[in-house]
């Protein structure tokens, strides 16, 4: 008995023991590649429910472990981690990302993301890595060339607006700009006074990613503002772990390209001499002036970042960047400078169930402008025989075509350079805009999620225009006629305030039924649109002009859902639906229903195909959605309105000064214009994914065109104004795709290749009369007198040159005078204009290359464009005798362009103005950018990795077209500011 009395205490003092066997193990999960801790890891036990996650620091303590158990490390975007537990105390587990996973990119949809592979409409995303290289100092230029069916045409200008088309627009006179999504925030497409565009603000070093929602499927989620596509930009977070540090630094020497090709003086003195009057002959000069030399210059542009992220106090992950451009024109005193401060902050609450997002941003802005058109214009078509001085002048020194007795002539060009340095142009701005995310995973319903968003977009700017009281400018013609004249100079100035505010609130709920996947959007978004100016105007004369213009606040409110169904991963569905209002229209016409839908198949996920080596990706889809436009100018179009004139139209009764008033123009009846598109694509990759891509083929038709057109006399109380009237129908095909050509260790080579076909007519213009032609459309031309040369008809591309067919002799130069008679009336007037090409490309390309070789790397990119044509304004302008012959008192240049035609004078009207033969094919091959960087990974700084880099921007051009650039968006080639070519180069260092 006894005996078992000692064996039960031995059991007993054992068991203990038995417990501890069950050992407690500690350790920490870090990223591979990078060193970090990876906070979240799932720590299981093979087999069992037991299980843990590391903290932020990427620490974990797992207690009654088995010796011999299996223990598995799980996280999203790494390669599993099996480790066989034998009793260690501590482990350090490094995770590497998984390929596969990495391939799965997780792309912005609107109100939420999808992973690409799941995506059933058209959708691109390019991120950080694949930018262009280069100087980038306005974020679009980040993604030209880059998407295919996305054309991004930017100006030579310092910080130019960049025009972004997706699939060529979808309008006439409405708002062809994409709607632009900033972290959440939907951006005005509108910049007050003195700004550049909507993006200059932003500095590029800043963004994560571009995503374009590019058909009506994908992008019916934003409704109202989503007609012509959508960009969703996502800037840079902050991360988990330790705290990084990443400084940029570039440095560019901008230099003159190109210029226009006028007669030399020498030239010039052979054409007057050969062609002038006595006293136009008397009037040149003795110097040798090349006035487009004098007015640009080379300029040093400088760029600089500095951003540092990280996690404060090892939990709460920020971003703080600031950034400093200083962009001078190669127009002398034309400048773009910008600061930006932005910061961010993404804490995860509440065992990861609340999700904040909070991103604040500041920027500061300093432009200097110049009447650009008017002084390129001047010095393109001033004598160059002309010192640009004079001595004795009353204009500053400078010389002055001037009347016999002294006075300033009407008629002829001022100064270019005189201008430049006495008509002074600044601008300052501020703007604020931020954005607060807040993602509550429910805790009692963890399938539904409750997600608001609120941000607001403050843009105030404030600039003047001064005339110093020595510029020819601030003179009146016959000035000195007047003994008690005195000039004063000009000056005026202005400031201008936008705001957008922005709330969305909606739920989504996402249910994983094995096979059957469940992901459905609800909510509600409001945005508020405010605008007011205040300007005066002072000549230093009598007659101050003082005005405040605060324009009608535009509201917008909808109502959005979205569903999507995936069944094991094969077979997709999506579902979309927007009701939009709009303040702009009236009750009747207020509220829009905008939807779509879009199935794709995942063949590759077939059984068929699943294991096959050779195909590793093909999908299908095809997509159909509605989306709606209403962003024109009027705001309040449809109402009936009294307004009070200016101070030019007010009248003195006694004592009293009283305003006149007087009814505006309306259209009660204008409504939504509606887009209807379908698309059909296909997702593919071959060799593991090595080489992919996709192609699209899309048809959209916009119905109830708002175009600004001419109204017949007594239709309306005006003569122009929006109306809903007709169609356009776009139909295209992309093509993408991209491989890693080279694959080993020390080399890779990768090419991205994209290629876009639009076909794009007007199908319908409303009611028209017979011999109706079209609307003329587009800006007016130099020459004649506010003369068009583009029309907007059925059948037709929008903005279709609208000219006269030229005439040849046996040596096919142009015959002066000399058109065809296309209706064959026995005369030529405006009757025999014909539309003939257009500025929109039939096909765009674009090819980037990366190719790396140890701590070497090389990227270039190149665009083409095929199918568009340039009307060349210069040359119809300045391309005859008499345009440097025009009066006996002054002399001006000729374009280069009169060697080829011999034309002398301006014949009947205005028919040369408008001679096909302006018409110039304006397709190109660009190479946009070569850089060249060496990587000392902490070779030279054993704290931090430093890359440097040298490139070139604007390398070459091969085209066809003989006059400054091919590339101009609006067709019409006149007076452009040039394209710098900038030579680079740069450092970066992370820390």
């Amino acid at each position: 008995m006894k005996t078992i009395y000692k064996k039960l205490l031995f059991l007993v003092l054992l068991f203990p023991f038995s417990i501890l066997a069950q050992n407690t193990l500690s350790g920490t999960v870090l990223d591979k590649s990078s060193g970090q801790p990876i906070p979240g890891v799932n720590v299981n036990v093979e087999g069992s429910t037991t299980g843990v996650s590391t903290d932020f620091d990427g620490k974990f303590q797992m207690p009654n472990v088995k010796k011999g158990a299996k223990i598995v490390f799980s996280f999203i975007g790494y390669a599993n981690t099996v480790i066989t537990y034998n009793e260690q105390k501590t482990i350090t587990v490094s995770l590497q990302e998984d390929q596969n996973v990495l391939q799965e990119v997780v792309v912005q949809v609107g109100y939420g993301t999808v992973k690409k592979k799941d995506a059933t409409g058209s959708v691109s995303q390019i991120s950080a890595k694949e930018f262009n290289k280069g100087q980038n100092v306005t974020p679009e230029s980040l993604i030209s060339g880059r998407i295919s069916g996305v054309n991004v045409t930017g100006g030579g200008s310092p910080g130019a607006k960049a025009d972004i088309r997706i699939r060529g627009g979808s309008s006439l006179s409405a708002s062809n700009e994409p709607l632009i999504v900033l972290d959440g925030l939907p951006l005005s497409n509108s910049v007050p006074s003195g700004s550049t565009s909507v993006l200059s603000t932003i500095d590029p070093n800043d963004i994560e990613s571009f995503t374009v929602l590019k058909d009506a499927s994908a992008a019916a989620i934003y409704g109202s503002r989503a007609a012509n596509g959508v960009i969703v930009i996502t800037t840079k977070k902050g991360s988990k772990g330790k705290v990084k540090v990443n400084f940029s630094s570039q440095v560019g020497i901008n230099t003159v390209a190109n210029t226009v090709d006028v007669l030399g003086a020498d030239e010039f003195r052979a054409l007057v001499n050969e062609k002038g009057s006595d006293a136009q002959k008397a009037l040149l000069g003795t110097a040798n002036t090349n006035w487009q030399d004098e007015i640009f210059h080379t300029a040093l542009t400088t760029n600089n970042n500095i951003s540092v992220s990280g996690a404060l106090f090892n939990k709460l992950p920020v971003r703080l960047s600031v950034g400093n451009v200083d962009n001078p024109g190669i127009l002398r005193n034309t400048s773009f400078e910008r600061t930006t401060t932005s910061i961010s902050l993404n804490p995860v609450l509440f065992d990861n169930h609340l999700k904040i997002d909070v991103s604040g941003n500041l920027s500061f802005g300093k432009n200097q402008f110049q009447d650009e058109g008017a002084i390129i214009g001047s010095a393109i078509g001033f004598d160059p025989t002309q010192s640009v001085y004079q001595t004795g002048s009353r204009y500053g020194g400078y010389f002055e075509w001037l009347e016999s007795n002294g006075n300033l002539p009407l008629l002829p060009a001022r100064n270019p350079v005189a201008r430049l340095n006495q008509d002074e142009r600044r601008a300052t701005s501020t703007r604020k805009w931020g954005n607060v995310r807040l993602d509550y995973k429910l805790h009692f319903f963890e399938d539904l999620r409750a997600v608001v968003e609120a941000g607001i977009d403050r843009f105030d700017s404030s600039g003047f225009t001064e005339v110093s009281n020595q510029s020819a400018l601030g003179f009146q013609p016959k000035a000195f006629s007047d003994p008690g004249y005195v000039n004063l100079g000009n000056y005026s100035n202005y400031t201008d305030a936008l705001q957008n505010k922005n709330l969305n609130a909606y739920f989504n709920y996402v249910k994983d039924l094995g096979k059957l996947k469940i992901d459905a959007t609800a909510g509600y978004n409001y945005q508020l649109f405010q605008k007011e100016k205040y300007q005066s105007g002072e000549t230093r004369q009598p007659n101050p002009n003082e005005d405040v213009a605060t324009d009608p606040d535009i509201n917008l409110q909808s109502y959005f859902g979205r569903l999507n169904l995936g069944y094991d991963s094969r077979y997709l569905l999506t579902l979309n639906y927007r009701r939009d209002g709009t303040s702009r229209f009236s009750k009747e016409n207020r509220w829009g229903n905008f939807g779509g839908a879009a199935l794709a198949w995942n063949l590759s996920e077939e059984e068929f195909l699943k294991d096959n080596e050779t195909l590793s990706t093909l999908k299908l889809r095809v997509g159909y959605g509605t989306t709606g436009q209403q962003d024109i100018s009027a705001q309040y179009d449809y109402l009936q309105r009294v307004t009070t004139g200016t101070i030019n139209s007010q009248y003195i009764f006694g004592n009293t000064i009283y305003s006149t008033a007087r009814p505006e123009g309306y259209n009660e009846d204008i409504k939504w214009e509606e887009l209807a598109e379908t698309n059909v694509g296909i997702d593919y990759g071959f060799l593991n994914n090595r080489i992919t891509g996709s192609i699209n083929y899309f048809d959209k038709k916009s119905s109830d065109l708002l175009a600004d057109i001419a109204v017949p006399d007594g239709a309306n109380l005006r003569n122009q104004g929006f109306f809903n009237i007709g169609s356009v129908r776009t139909k295209g095909v992309e093509f993408s795709i991209e491989s890693d050509i080279v694959k080993t260790d020390d080399l890779t080579w990768n090419v991205a290749f994209n290629t876009t076909y639009i076909d794009q007519k007007i199908t319908e213009l409303g009611i028209t009369v017979p011999g109706f032609q079209g609307y003329l459309a587009g800006d007016n031309i130099a020459g004649g007198n506010g003369n068009k040369i583009q029309i907007n008809s059925v059948g037709f591309t929008p903005n279709s040159f609208l000219v006269y067919e030229q005439l040849y002799d046996a040596q096919k130069r142009p015959i002066q005078g000399a058109y065809v008679d296309r209706n064959e009336d026995g005369k030529i007037d405006t009757a025999d204009r014909y539309r003939y090409q257009k500025p929109a490309a039939d096909y765009t390309f674009g090819l980037f290359s990366t190719l790396n070789y140890k701590k070497f790397d090389f990227t270039m990119n190149w665009r083409a464009s095929l199918g568009n044509y340039i009307f060349d304004n210069v040359s119809s302008n300045l391309g005859y005798s008499d345009a440097g012959l025009r009066r006996q008192t002054d002399l001006s240049n000729v374009s280069s362009d009169y060697f080829n035609t011999g034309f002398t004078f301006e014949d009947n009207g205005t028919q040369r103005y408008l001679s096909d033969y302006f018409v110039k094919d304006a397709s190109f091959i660009k190479l946009d950018n070569v850089t060249v960087g060496y990587t000392f990974d902490k070779t030279l700084l054993k704290a931090a990795s430093l890359r440097f880099t040298a490139g070139v921007q604007n390398v070459l051009i091969l085209t066809k077209y003989g006059g400054l650039d091919p590339e101009k968006f609006n067709g019409i080639d006149n007076n452009v500011y040039p394209r710098a070519r900038t030579f680079l180069i740069g450092v970066n260092a992370n820390f």
